[in-house]
């Protein structure tokens, strides 16, 4: 879990650029749009849909955008088609890594993304090869400062969570992706902000990296992230706190 916990803390961080901000609205507004098309436009029996709404608020989304996106998927308002594909590799001292894209050009995703395998030491794989490393669990990641263990492991578990981890200067809160939502609010009514807060893909195993390796994996990752098709990357890569901050462009 550290891996993923580290990286996602940081790319949190890192958001808030105007021009990261901006990637990750491009990147909700897909999330929405793709929601509604395939479990309609009403968030109440569509999760997936109501998640990415949750996810576009915390980022302070206009209320418009939001109402676009559900129309653009459910046919009221034009616009593109995207289609939902992940792929699957390698990374620097045999990480797994998953990329979930969403596209209008199967094509140029594809070709964007075994690139950036290529030129990062790593290989793309086939379908399945990695997958299998993977759950989709929510992750609630929330500063230790602001809350003990026992208090949110009370509130948590109450609410329908799974686990608590000690993350460092976190602690994170593990769900399954049905409960997550309720989990959410529970620890948000009691007065406590998370760190962040997402339905994602969570490694069963971890890979330890140092020195070069792990340099070349925080590339390898940065240029997945930044592929416009890229909505998501998950890893099972490891790495102490501090090379990850040294090494995030």
């Amino acid at each position: 879990m550290s891996g993923h916990s580290k990286w996602a803390t940081i790319k949190h961080k890192k958001g808030a650029t105007d021009a990261k901000r901006g990637k990750a609205f491009t990147r909700l507004i897909k999330e929405i749009t793709i929601a509604a098309k395939g479990g309609g436009g009403d968030a109440d029996g569509n999760p997936r849909l109501r998640t990415a709404i949750l996810a576009a608020k915390a980022e302070n989304m206009p209320a418009e955008n939001i109402k676009r996106a559900i129309q653009r998927g459910t046919g009221e308002l034009e616009g593109l088609s995207y289609e939902e594909i992940v792929y699957e590799g390698y990374g620097p001292g045999g990480v797994a890594i998953m990329i979930q894209v969403l596209t209008d050009n199967k094509n140029r995703a594809v070709s964007e993304i075994r690139h950036a395998f290529q030129k990062n030491n790593g290989n793309l794989g086939e379908s399945g090869s990695v997958s299998y490393l993977f759950s989709k669990k929510g992750v609630i990641a929330v500063e230790k400062s602001k809350v003990n263990e026992d208090k949110l492991t009370e509130i948590a578990l109450d609410a329908g969570a799974d686990d608590l981890a000690d993350e460092g200067e976190t602690w994170e809160v593990i769900t399954g992706p049905k409960e997550f939502d309720a989990v959410l609010e529970a620890i948000k009514a009691a007065g406590i902000k998370p760190e962040y807060a997402e339905v994602t893909m969570v490694a069963s195993t971890q890979q330890r990296l140092e020195g070069n390796q792990a340099t070349a994996m925080m590339r390898l990752l940065e240029v997945l992230e930044d592929l416009d098709d890229t909505q998501n990357v998950y890893t099972n890569f490891d790495m102490d706190e501090a090379t990850m901050a040294a090494n995030a462009g």
